[in-house]
């Protein structure tokens, strides 16, 4: 997408908001003007704080599923008897929102950053090996048969052919788990924590009634969500070339 069009489409967002605080006619609806004046003022307090805990939590996170779903999707991929084994309990495990796991993971892991980044791997986890098992099941049994033919073996395949061919279904599974990822991060800062962006948000909103502050504890949880987004399709134009060849 052009910068020309993602500009129009914030200035779109703020003319609604601006319209919309103005029919509301209420504190509980400032304007964007004061929530970034807001933002601006609490960026220099507590906010950047929070911002950081909550960037943490999801980086980890991140790096966490990355690290131990992207090479099993990759063996169950390559090995169709494996798979075979593997795929019903996939199949019964995948549909099932992992939120609802979050008090028994808070019973087990107690309070701290532990049971916020471990709920946060349990679903970026399970669409990174879904899509990485299915990519890999999907390559072109003639790509493999040329690789072999060259004497490569399980480790060459592994590293020529398969990892590859599967970097962009593990881009695309966390382009699409990132607004899941933001919003059951929210959820999960709203226990047993002090930190965090989540905590911050229902602290003013509900327990202060700072709606300014609140809002921008909204528009910062946005940023992180739209900095991880535009953050994969930057790294997918350095690390998939091949995919913006014209």
């Amino acid at each position: 997408m052009k910068k020309r069009e993602l500009l129009l489409g914030f200035l779109g967002l703020l003319i609604i908001w601006q319209v919309a605080a103005w029919l509301v006619d209420s504190p509980i609806l400032p304007g964007p003007l004061e929530v970034a004046a807001a933002f601006v003022k609490e960026l220099n307090g507590e906010l950047a704080i929070h911002f950081v805990v909550s960037l943490w939590r999801v980086l980890a996170s991140v790096f966490l599923a990355i690290l131990f779903a992207a090479p099993l999707g990759l063996i169950f991929g390559q090995s169709r008897r494996i798979n075979r084994f593997i795929s019903p309990i996939i199949y019964v495990l995948y549909p099932i929102p992992k939120i609802i796991f979050l008090p028994i993971i808070l019973l087990l892991l107690g309070v701290g950053d532990m049971p916020k980044i471990f709920i946060i791997f349990l679903i970026l986890f399970f669409q990174i090996l879904v899509l990485v098992r299915d990519s890999a099941l999907n390559i072109e049994p003639k790509m493999v048969l040329s690789v072999r033919s060259l004497g490569a073996g399980r480790r060459a395949l592994f590293r020529y052919v398969y990892l590859p061919s599967s970097l962009p279904a593990i881009l695309t599974a966390l382009r699409q788990s990132v607004g899941t990822a933001v919003a059951v991060l929210y959820i999960a800062e709203l226990f047993a924590t002090q930190r965090g962006l989540g905590y911050y948000i229902y602290l003013n909103g509900n327990t202060l009634f700072n709606y300014p502050a609140m809002y921008a504890g909204v528009v910062a949880m946005s940023l992180l969500g739209l900095g991880m987004y535009f953050s994969v399709d930057w790294l997918e134009k350095r690390i998939c070339p091949w995919k913006y060849v014209a």
